[in-house]
């Protein structure tokens, strides 16, 4: 596989811990796919529709999943999710809520919104990493989702 065909992961968490644990789990289990790590909602968004500081990026395709924390500085996880799926450029685009909130309002507006997946992260360090393993194993490799264009087009 070549780097052009390479699927993209944005991972947006605010805590550094929890993205190093992310990064250590999906080396330790050898997904060799890009990351691309921001640390907000407006950051998450302007990196989706590249605007703001992404403004002029050049590979314009969208991620493949969307790893995405709830309790988030600027904009939090729940409006990006709203705006990720109610806009056709990114509606498609698999979001998974990886959060510690536990909150059952937090999951059915999550769901409501449409959320493909919601993650509670474990505590446990070993649980971590297995989950991340578990989920890469998943949406990396086994899910086929449809290749689309910034527009949201096939």
């Amino acid at each position: 596989m070549n780097e052009q065909d390479m699927i993209e992961i944005l991972l947006v968490e605010d805590n550094p811990n929890d993205v190093e644990l992310a990064l250590y789990a999906f080396a330790q289990h050898k997904f060799t796919n890009p990351i691309v790590i921001v640390r907000d909602g407006e950051e998450a968004l302007e990196y989706l529709f590249c605007t703001g500081k992404y403004e002029g990026r050049t590979d314009q395709r969208n991620p493949c999943v969307v790893l995405l924390d709830l309790k988030l500085p600027k904009v939090d996880g729940l409006e990006v999710l709203k705006i990720i799926k109610t806009d056709e450029r990114t509606r498609m685009i698999p979001v998974i809520i990886l959060t510690s909130s536990n909150e059952e309002t937090d999951l059915v507006k999550s769901y409501h919104l449409g959320v493909n997946s919601y993650i509670l992260k474990p505590v446990d360090f070993d649980q971590f990493v297995e989950a991340m393993r578990l989920l890469g194993n998943y949406w990396l490799l086994l899910n086929h989702p449809p290749k689309l264009s910034q527009d949201g087009n096939v």
